[in-house]
C-alpha cells in the first residue's frame, strides 16, 4: 500500500474496525482503505480512487482481495462498500446518492413537457428580453430558451450576472406559454439567509418586469429553505417528500446551488413529480458545499464554451436569433449539454471594476494579474495589507470594526434596521481556529466594541450580540446559517429576544433560551458566508500556507463584497492560494457527461 498522509479521526478508525469485524477477519488492505475512504468523506469527497492509494502493479491484487472480504460489492449489490468498474470505492449510501442523482438529472434533461409554440416563444422572449447591444450572444435569452427546452435548466454565473433577473423572466415565460394556466411554483435556497436574499431579489425583479407582462402576480413571493420545502423530519435525515410522496409543484427553483451537497440534491431530484421542471441557479466558481459532493461543479463540467446539440442550436436561432455556430463543439453531446447556460456579462461590476478584475484573475489562476490589481494604488475598492502579528491584531482591527459595526448597534429599537445595518459589513476567515480564525476574531471584535461601550458582554447574552444558527431546527424554522441579533424585547421590559428575518418578510423573535446550537458571528468562515453579500468585507487569511487556502476560498470571500474588500495576507501566500484548486473525488461528472466533461 502507498503511504497516506494526514491524521485519521476516531470515526475513521472505528469504521475500519467495524468493517473488519463484518469481514470476520483482519484485512490490512480493507482496514487502510476504509480509513482513507471515511476520512475522505469527511473532507467532502464522495469516493476513493484506488489508483491514488495503491501502486499500479498491485491494483488488480488489491481489487481481488477487497472483493474476497464480503463487505465490498459491485454496483447494484447491497454491501457496506461499493467498488465500481473504474476502481472507485464508495460507502454504499454515497454510491446510491450519486447513482440516483445522475439518473434523475439525465432524465430531467432528456424530458420534454409540452410541444412548444415557436412563434409564441419568440414573441415572449423578445418582449421579456429587449434587444441587447453588442455582438455577443445574450446569454439570458439563451437561458430562457433552455428552460423551455427540457425539464432541467442549470444557470451559472458570478455575482452581478443577473441570475435572479433571468429566472424571474423565465418564470414569466413559462406562465405565458402555459396559456394563462396557474403553475405551482416553489422558490428555495439552501439556507435561511440565502432564501431571504432570493426573496428580496425576486421582489425587485418582479417590480421591474410588470410593464412587460401581465403574469407577474402569479410569480410567488415566498421563498423557503430546501429542508423546509422537502419537509424535514426532526431527528432524522429523511424528508416527508420523496419518490413516493412527490412535491406538489410544476416548477422548482433552487438558488445558491453550489451550496447543496450530494445527499440533499439527490433527495430533491427524487422528490420531483414526473412532470416537474427544475431550475438550478448558482456560481460554479464558488466553494462547494460543506458536506460531501460538488454537484454544481460536476454539472458545469464543460468549461466556458457551450457544447450544444445541432437541434438545440436550431431552436435557439428560431426563438432568440442567437447563432452559436463558431463556439459549439461538433461532437455528439450528452442530454445535459442543452440544459446548461453560463451567464457571462456582469451588470454589477463594470469592466474596469477592481473587484470584477480581481475575481476574474483569481478564477483564471493568474497570480500576476491578481497581484497587479491589488498593487494598483489608483483604485480603492480592493486592498491588500500584511497580516498583523497577534499582538497588534486588536489595534489593526479597530478602525475596520468600528466603521463596520457601530451603525447596527444604534438600532436597538428597530430589529429590521439593525439586521439590515449588520449585513453591510463582515469579517471573513478561512479557518475557525488559531489567532486568525473565527473564534479569536469574534473575541477581539467583542473586546473592541466593549471598550467603546457599544456592547456590554459581561454575560453570554447581551444587547447587540449577533448569532448564527449552526444546526437545523424544523420546529422553530431556524436553519444552519440563519443570522439573528439579540435586542430588547418590546413585549417584555428588561428582557432580550433574538430577532431573525422572517421568510414572509419583516422579522420574528425567539427567546435566547429556545435557540438551537449557535455561535457569535461578528466573524464567520468564508464557507458560512455563501448565500450572503455585504457592502464591505474584511478577509483575514492565516499566516502559513495550507491546502485550505485555495482559489475558491479567495473567489468566494472576495465576491461577497458589493463595494469594497480588504484582504489581510502576505503576497507570497496569496499567490500560492490562487494557483491551488479544490478537487473533490466523485463519479458524478463522468456519469453525467461521459467523456465530454472537461
Amino acid at each position: 500500500m502507498q503511504q497516506v498522509n494526514g491524521v485519521y479521526r476516531d470515526i475513521d478508525l472505528a469504521f475500519a474496525d467495524f468493517l473488519c469485524r463484518l469481514a470476520g477477519r483482519e484485512a490490512e488492505r480493507l482496514r487502510t482503505l476504509a480509513q482513507e475512504l471515511s476520512r475522505g468523506t469527511g473532507e467532502g469527497h464522495i469516493c476513493l480512487h484506488l489508483e491514488d492509494a495503491v501502486p499500479a502493479d498491485d491494483l488488480s491484487t488489491c481489487v481481488s482481495s477487497l472483493r474476497e472480504t464480503g463487505v465490498v460489492g459491485s454496483p447494484g449489490e447491497f454491501t457496506p462498500l461499493i467498488l465500481d468498474s473504474e476502481n472507485r470505492l464508495y460507502l454504499y449510501r454515497y454510491w446510491l446518492y450519486e447513482r440516483n442523482l445522475a439518473e434523475g438529472l439525465l432524465a430531467l434533461a432528456s424530458g420534454r413537457t409540452v410541444e412548444l409554440n415557436i412563434a409564441g416563444v419568440k414573441d415572449s422572449i423578445s418582449r421579456l428580453f429587449p434587444e441587447s447591444s453588442g455582438a455577443e450572444p445574450d446569454w439570458q435569452k439563451i437561458a430562457a430558451a433552455a428552460a423551455l427546452w427540457s425539464r432541467l435548466c442549470v444557470i451559472s454565473g458570478g455575482p452581478g450576472t443577473g441570475k435572479t433577473t433571468t429566472v424571474v423572466k423565465i418564470l414569466a415565460l413559462l406562465l405565458e406559454q402555459g396559456g394563462g394556466e396557474r403553475l405551482r411554483i416553489a422558490l428555495a435556497a439552501p439556507t435561511g439567509k440565502a432564501a431571504a436574499r432570493l426573496r428580496e431579489s425576486i421582489s425587485g425583479a418582479k417590480g421591474r418586469l410588470q410593464e412587460a407582462t401581465a403574469v407577474c402576480p402569479l410569480i410567488p413571493a415566498e421563498v423557503t429553505t430546501l429542508h423546509r420545502l422537502l419537509g424535514g423530519v426532526p431527528g432524522s435525515s429523511r424528508f416527508r417528500h420523496d419518490e413516493n410522496n412527490p412535491l406538489p409543484y410544476d416548477i422548482v427553483v433552487v438558488d445558491e446551488a453550489s451550496m447543496v451537497a450530494l445527499p440533499l440534491m439527490a433527495k430533491l431530484v427524487q422528490a420531483l413529480s414526473s412532470t416537474s421542471r427544475l431550475l438550478l441557479l448558482g456560481d460554479r466558481e464558488q466553494l462547494a458545499s460543506v458536506e460531501p459532493g460538488a454537484v454544481l461543479g460536476d454539472l458545469c463540467a464543460t468549461g466556458s464554451s457551450p457544447r450544444y446539440s445541432p437541434e438545440f442550436r436550431t431552436y435557439l436561432a428560431d426563438v432568440t436569433g442567437s447563432s452559436l455556430e463558431e463556439t459549439v463543439m461538433k461532437t455528439v453531446q450528452p442530454p445535459l449539454a442543452d440544459s446548461l447556460v453560463v451567464l457571462q456579462k456582469n451588470y454589477r461590476f463594470a469592466s474596469g471594476s477592481a473587484i470584477g478584475m480581481l475575481s476574474r484573475a483569481i478564477n483564471e489562476g493568474n497570480r500576476l494579474a491578481v497581484l497587479e490589481t491589488l498593487r494598483n494604488k489608483t483604485q480603492e475598492t480592493v486592498r491588500l495589507r500584511d497580516l498583523p502579528t497577534p499582538g497588534y491584531l486588536p489595534i489593526t482591527l479597530e478602525n475596520a470594526v468600528l466603521a463596520g459595526y457601530r451603525e447596527y448597534l444604534l438600532y436597538k429599537d428597530s430589529a429590521a434596521d439593525a439586521l439590515a445595518a449588520f449585513d453591510r459589513f463582515r469579517v471573513l476567515c478561512a479557518v475557525r481556529g488559531g489567532n486568525y480564525g473565527v473564534s479569536s476574531l469574534n473575541r477581539a471584535v467583542e473586546e473592541l466594541l466593549a471598550a467603546q461601550r457599544l456592547i456590554s458582554p459581561a454575560t453570554v447574552w447581551y444587547c447587540g450580540r449577533p448569532v448564527m444558527i449552526t444546526v437545523n431546527d424544523y420546529a422553530l424554522r431556524l436553519f444552519n446559517g440563519d443570522v439573528g441579533i439579540a435586542l430588547p424585547d418590546p413585549e417584555q421590559p428588561g428582557a432580550l429576544a433574538v430577532f431573525f428575518s422572517a421568510e414572509e418578510g419583516g422579522v420574528r423573535k425567539i427567546s435566547p433560551l429556545r435557540l438551537p446550537p449557535h455561535e457569535t458571528v461578528f466573524a464567520m468562515t468564508v464557507h458560512k458566508s455563501q448565500g450572503s453579500e455585504f457592502d464591505r468585507v474584511l478577509l483575514v487569511l492565516p499566516p502559513t500556507d495550507s491546502l485550505i487556502l485555495t482559489r475558491e476560498i479567495l473567489y468566494t470571500g472576495i465576491t461577497r463584497a458589493r463595494e469594497t474588500v480588504e484582504i489581510w495576507c502576505g503576497e507570497e501566500l496569496l499567490a500560492a492560494a490562487v494557483t491551488r484548486r479544490i478537487e473533490r473525488r466523485s463519479g458524478l461528472r463522468k456519469a453525467l457527461w461521459g467523456t465530454a466533461g472537461a
